[in-house]
């Protein structure tokens, strides 16, 4: 979903810790040891096993689902979730690429920073990082914002010449 795939820590420690409430919850009724651990486990360990049955964790879909809520709700890199709710995105395809592309980890990250527009431009100076004094007219035109979809797609100056150039080496792949 627009992620890099790295594993939520905070996650995987509670279903490490809800597995293990439950492996001595069960094992209490035919071990005794089992049992008085139990019994002594108030607030003493991660498992705080008197309480274990009080605190359900959500399954992995309602977990996903919170999670991209979340996501979804931030102010920046709310953007690239909300983007791909639209009707014209094709989630599969925009995805793509954190699976397929074979790239390096430093590669991966500058596009995924480009991704969620976190990327230094003038605008992100001026309004993200709340830089007063910076100018955030595109320095390439100076006509426009300088944002990440204005540099890809709609500076007059990059758009005579490199999204020509990326237009026609696409169309050189594409053609038989």
């Amino acid at each position: 979903m627009g992620g890099r795939g790295l594993i939520d820590i905070a996650r995987l420690r509670d279903k490490q810790v809800k597995l293990l409430q439950t492996y001595f919850l069960n094992k209490q009724v035919t071990s005794s040891l089992h049992a008085a651990v139990v019994k002594a486990d108030d607030r003493c360990t991660p498992l705080d096993l008197v309480r274990a049955n009080a605190n359900e964790l959500p399954t992995d879909e309602e977990y996903n689902n919170i999670v991209k809520r979340q996501w979804s709700q931030k102010v920046l890199h709310g953007r690239h979730p909300y983007d791909l709710s639209q009707q014209y995105a094709d989630i599969e395809a925009s995805n793509k690429w954190l699976t397929k592309a074979d790239l390096f980890a430093e590669t991966d990250g500058f596009l995924t920073a480009t991704q969620d527009q976190v990327t230094l431009t003038r605008n992100y100076k001026k309004y993200i990082l709340k830089q007063p004094d910076t100018d955030e007219l595109c320095r390439r035109c100076g006509k426009e914002s300088e944002t990440i979809q204005h540099i890809t797609a709609a500076c007059e100056q990059l758009t005579a010449t490199e999204c020509v150039k990326r237009h026609d080496g696409l169309t050189f792949l594409l053609t038989p």
